[in-house]
């Protein structure tokens, strides 16, 4: 399970911190504002579900997120299909 720490997007190095806290204290009206927060989603795009996953919860800290481990595992083969 991702910890607070662990970058939620690896393109620009943002923490799920950083965009938890960037939820609560300015609470983004569509999940496309959280671009705001260091350009967290505006990269290769592979964060923008959890991104997402994360606005639509009334409890942001709480969601259950892949270990960075998986999390980044999974964004390689997402980069992958891309190409």
């Amino acid at each position: 399970m991702m910890k607070d720490d662990d970058e939620l997007c690896l393109c620009f190095h943002v923490s799920k911190r950083k965009v938890v806290n960037y939820i609560r204290l300015h609470r983004p009206k569509v999940a496309s504002q959280l671009s705001e927060c260091y350009g967290a989603g505006t990269g290769c795009g592979w964060c923008r579900p959890f991104l997402r996953k994360l606005m639509e919860s009334s409890q942001a800290e709480n969601v259950d997120l892949p270990s960075p481990d998986d999390y980044a595992q999974q964004r390689q083969t997402y980069r992958d299909d891309q190409k």
